[in-house]
């Protein structure tokens, strides 16, 4: 029974590590787009920075990408910036991808 339990806890320990992984990967991608976005919409550093971390508060009103897509494109349409919302989706899964591999590399 001892086993089955260290097995259990090495499922949880795991399960555990990956969902916090993935939060880290998640908020990173959307730091990453609030300063993409920020570029676009002509904001210095300071206000890039400040736009950034809305982008990664958004992303806590619900599950999934969708909150942090509507703010961005409600941003960008706001500030007249042209883009489709194919390149915004497209741009969050590079960013994605982008923040997943700095994550890695940091250790």
């Amino acid at each position: 029974m001892a086993t089955f339990d260290k097995r259990e806890d090495s499922f949880e320990n795991k399960f555990a590590h990956d969902a916090a992984l993935q939060f880290k990967v998640a908020a990173r991608r959307n730091k990453l787009l609030g300063l993409w976005a920020a570029g676009l919409m002509g904001l210095d550093a300071a206000a890039a920075a400040e736009y950034a971390k809305s982008v990664v508060v958004a992303d806590l009103a619900e599950a999934g990408d969708e909150d942090v897509f509507r703010k961005v494109r409600a941003d960008l349409d706001a500030k007249g910036v042209e883009q489709s919302d194919h390149q915004l989706r497209r741009t969050m899964d590079e960013l994605m991808a982008e923040a997943k591999n700095q994550i890695q590399t940091e250790g």
